[in-house]
């Protein structure tokens, strides 16, 4: 998606805010089970996204020295820091969605609804945080077994809540800091605090509108499990991909190309019966709210080397 560019000056820019979907780094119908191979593909792409100084013939440097399940010894040479040179990292931002960690326990307790004064919602918030952010971990290990100096951000440990599932509150100082510092933020969907019904979800495609109108990076990419956009779910017969949508002042969107035979018509699209945070839908309309602010959006399908976008 194309936004009409605004005047940004940065003396230290973002380059990229990325939105790893729950739907592709994880096995969306199988609860709590990460697609691994989409998750280390993923990883290793971003890896030389992020550092251009790297080159096939450096070793990759992994950051994660904790034990893998599974394994007798730690996944990282501690000594390889020692004799290799440093390779700094572009300033980029990853917050993920929760995919078939999270979206299980709040649906069932009716958490995206609020009412922590019942028992059920309050032991269905606890769960909820114990299932992302145990998601979150292992996407900072696996960012990290790849040399990216990814450090794990809860939205609701760093004082983010809700009103009325808008955000109303969020310390980005903290976020500020840790780019500044060097390292890579990876924050995610979380159960936070609402002001007006108690609790709520908050969904990683509402992070990502926010923490672009604060840092202006160059672009955002939504990596999903489709290649993009379509007229209808991908699913269905003759779904046509929107490789190119404008985004006006207004908010107003359309599609450039291809050129479709009924312009008015709506896109459609699905969502799971277990998510609470609005799927496709929720996400391009935070996409065109950020290409409103002059930022160009790509919407990616997840582990391809070559990959069909929307833009």
């Amino acid at each position: 998606m194309k936004g009409e560019k605004q005047e940004i000056h940065h003396t230290k820019p973002i380059r990229c805010i990325v939105k790893l979907g729950g739907a592709a780094i994880t096995c969306k119908n199988e609860l709590e089970k990460i697609n691994e191979e989409n998750l280390d593909i993923v990883s290793s792409q971003l890896r030389q996204a992020m550092m251009p100084g790297w080159s096939s013939s450096m070793k990759v440097l992994g950051m994660d020295w904790s034990k893998r399940h599974g394994e007798s010894e730690v996944s990282g040479n501690i000594e390889d820091f020692v004799h290799n040179a440093n390779v700094d990292s572009s300033r980029f931002v990853v917050v993920h969605g929760a995919g078939s960690f999270g979206h299980f326990q709040a649906s069932k307790s009716g958490v995206h609804k609020g009412g922590l004064d019942q028992s059920l919602v309050k032991a269905g918030f606890v769960a909820t945080r114990i299932s992302v952010t145990t998601l979150n971990l292992e996407v900072v290990r696996a960012l990290a077994r790849e040399g990216i100096p990814s450090i794990g951000m809860s939205p609701f440990s760093c004082g983010w809540s809700t009103k009325e599932k808008n955000i109303a509150s969020a310390d980005l100082a903290v976020v500020d800091k840790a780019i500044d510092s060097g390292f890579i933020p990876v924050l995610h969907g979380d159960a936070v605090l609402d002001k007006l019904q108690g609790c709520s979800i908050l969904s990683g495609d509402v992070i990502i509108r926010h923490l672009a109108a604060h840092l202006k990076p160059e672009y955002v990419v939504f990596l999903t499990d489709v290649f993009g956009v379509y007229d209808r779910p991908p699913t269905e017969p003759n779904a046509v991909l929107l490789r190119e949508i404008a985004v006006g002042k207004d908010g107003k969107w359309s599609v450039v190309k291809p050129e479709l035979q009924n312009m008015d018509k709506q896109v459609q699209t699905t969502v799971a019966a277990h998510d609470t945070t609005g799927g496709m839908e929720t996400k391009i309309a935070e996409a065109a709210m950020i290409a409103r602010l002059g930022i160009d959006v790509y919407i990616v399908k997840a582990g391809c080397r070559q990959p069909q976008t929307t833009h």
